[in-house]
């Protein structure tokens, strides 16, 4: 009767085991997964550049969207050293390839304090106009808005009353 009841306790450890040895297998795989899926989350994707005087808080991996829609993400931002400039590196999935190079980009908050994101507000599409392709510069930017700054300035324009 102990017999049965050590080997009853052995197979429920051997089971206990084997699920954690398989948890630990798949939270490892599902980890390589998402390192490696990247910032275009496996889709083929173009990257164009925007220039802003201030970037604010952007992170990598911010959100591009068109009206709400996310269309891309950030996928590097580095200061320019020849005009001490940020330039973010947008990289847009293909499908939404006929974005006119008139189109332009404003770095964008979500609600009072929530993250920032690119909002790209599409350009006018005419005959002489080119459609924005890999490497092209969105010419036409607006940078952040930085809440520090707009209260300074508040504060500012106070005091002279």
């Amino acid at each position: 009767m102990d017999r049965n009841k050590q080997l009853q306790q052995r197979k429920l450890e051997i089971a206990v085991g084997l699920f954690v040895v398989l948890a630990i297998s798949a939270l490892a795989v599902l980890s390589y997964k998402v390192a490696t899926w990247g910032v275009s989350g496996g889709q083929s994707t173009y990257s164009v550049f925007a220039r802003f005087d201030n970037i604010g808080g952007l992170k990598d991996r911010a959100p591009v969207k068109i009206g709400g829609v996310v269309i891309g993400r950030v996928a590097s931002i580095r200061l320019e050293t020849e005009y001490y400039t940020p330039v973010v590196e947008l990289r847009i999935n293909s499908s939404y390839d006929q974005l006119a190079e008139t189109s332009s980009a404003s770095i964008l908050t979500s609600g009072l304090l929530g993250e920032q994101y690119i909002g790209i507000s599409p350009g006018f599409v005419m005959d002489d106009i080119a459609m924005l392709k890999e490497g092209d510069y969105i010419d036409d930017t607006k940078p952040a808005m930085v809440l520090e700054d707009m209260i300074g300035q508040f504060l500012y324009n106070q005091g002279d009353d």
